[in-house]
């Protein structure tokens, strides 16, 4: 009989090629994250490219992206940190959401952006 520790080993070394903090390379289309967006987000947040936030503390989606030195990977570790504090916010963002999102909103990146001293 083996021990249980080389029964699970498969999955602990499946698990150790698992990297939670990347970003996945499979594309997820920009619309899914748009509808997510729209559901979930415009409460808070301008979605769309020229829109306004409808609260002055969260900033626009567009704003957001067109940050100086922001890559896909690091805004999707901000996603996956920013949001889930439920105390504040009550609002989860899921691996696929992240991803979804991310995918979405680096397509409001614009070269000609215009950025502000505040973002």
């Amino acid at each position: 009989m083996k021990p249980p520790l080389l029964l699970c080993l498969p999955l602990l070394v499946a698990a150790a090629h698992h990297e939670p903090g990347a970003i996945s390379t499979q594309p997820v289309a920009p619309a899914e994250g748009q509808a997510l967006a729209q559901v979930s987000c415009a409460a808070c947040h301008g979605t769309g490219r020229s829109d306004m936030s409808p609260r002055s503390n969260a900033p626009s989606f567009e704003v957001i992206v067109n940050k100086e030195g922001l890559t896909a990977e690091t805004l999707a570790a901000w996603l996956r940190g920013a949001h889930n504090y439920p105390r504040e916010m009550d609002f989860y963002l899921r691996e696929p959401e992240v991803r979804a999102l991310v995918d979405y909103m680096m397509t409001l990146r614009d070269p000609s952006y215009r950025r502000t001293p505040d973002w």
